[in-house]
């Protein structure tokens, strides 16, 4: 029985394209397309259930699967339009190796949220954690941290942009310690708190999410001061200025709430002018084009800025529309 056991901790259960997964108990037929990712508790699968598209992980762990399946089955009853992916399904797949539960969920197709902020000018981070807020304090009302929080475990979905969760393994309940981390956006690694699950844990993670924006391969922790290296990396990055107060306040634990926090940074973004960002987007094809067009006349090169002022004009004027859109979509 020991010898069984220990097999069954750490053997995985490998599924491969088109191979069928089927309940031990409900039956259901689950055809498997491909991997989707991996983590501490299992590995989750793209998988076809009719004509519908799912998200299916499956573990050897029937307590990490047990746990997850509860926070979903909570969520999927309170949870508004944005939170994490809704609760479908959960079994047990028979094979020649052993027993081994599973859960199906949402499959929820987005844009991974770092490469998404990156691409964009440095107003959209701060958009999408307005909106990423208003659902943690949904989720602090209902007694749970988010725990993990980091950009693996956020997509932005499109028509319109919104953040999405789509890991649920690190939630814990107020007041335990945190079950699962990652180490950049722990504020026990950075010596600036506990792990004890509390809505300042969430709010140092949601102010790491902002100078990750710029350092994406991130760095460690040196020396002893860590407040002093996190605040001295994000005022060497430009682009952040504007989040600075946001920032600080986040990692030194001094928000209350998240609504505090989001109201805070609405006001941030409703007063800053990001068009510089939208201005440098434009002008770099704009100084290629000038570099074809260096033997052609004078006056039509002024033709082509007054072109490309018009086009700065009017790109502004629509990018500050589409803010106003996304802030009606999410107050």
């Amino acid at each position: 029985m020991k010898m069984r056991d220990s097999i069954s901790k750490k053997q995985e259960c490998k599924l491969l394209p088109n191979q069928r997964v089927v309940g031990k108990w409900h039956k259901n037929s689950y055809r498997i397309i491909k991997q989707l990712g991996y983590g501490a508790t299992g590995t989750v699968y793209l998988a076809e259930f009719g004509n519908e598209l799912v998200a299916l992980k499956i573990a050897s762990d029937s307590m990490s699967i047990s746990s997850e399946v509860n926070v979903l089955r909570h969520f999927s009853k309170v949870q508004g339009p944005s939170l994490g992916p809704h609760f479908i399904d959960t079994d047990d797949f028979v094979t020649t190796q052993g027993v081994y539960p599973f859960y199906v969920m949402e499959y929820i197709q987005g844009e991974s949220f770092l490469p998404f902020v990156r691409q964009r000018g440095a107003e959209w981070v701060g958009i999408l954690i307005v909106q990423l807020l208003k659902d943690l304090e949904k989720l602090h009302q209902e007694g749970w941290v988010f725990g993990d929080l980091k950009p693996e475990n956020l997509l932005v979905t499109k028509k319109p942009y919104q953040v999405r969760w789509i890991d649920v393994g690190g939630m814990t309940r107020v007041g335990r310690s945190i079950k699962e981390y990652t180490e950049f956006f722990d504020r026990g690694y950075w010596g600036l708190g506990s792990r004890k699950a509390e809505t300042s844990y969430d709010l140092f993670s949601v102010a790491m999410l902002i100078i990750n924006r710029s350092y994406p391969a991130r760095f460690e922790k040196k020396g002893h001061d860590s407040l002093r290296t996190l605040l001295t990396k994000f005022r060497e990055k430009t682009e952040l200025k504007p989040y600075e107060s946001i920032f600080r306040k986040g990692i030194k634990g001094e928000y209350s709430s998240g609504l505090v926090m989001r109201k805070e940074l609405i006001q941030i973004i409703q007063t800053t002018s990001f068009t510089p960002q939208v201005e440098k987007q434009l002008k770099s094809p704009l100084r290629k084009q000038q570099k074809g067009l260096k033997k052609k006349k004078r006056k039509k090169k002024k033709l082509h800025i007054v072109g490309f002022m018009e086009t700065l004009v009017v790109a502004s004027f629509l990018l500050i529309i589409y803010i106003l859109y996304l802030f009606g979509q999410t107050m």
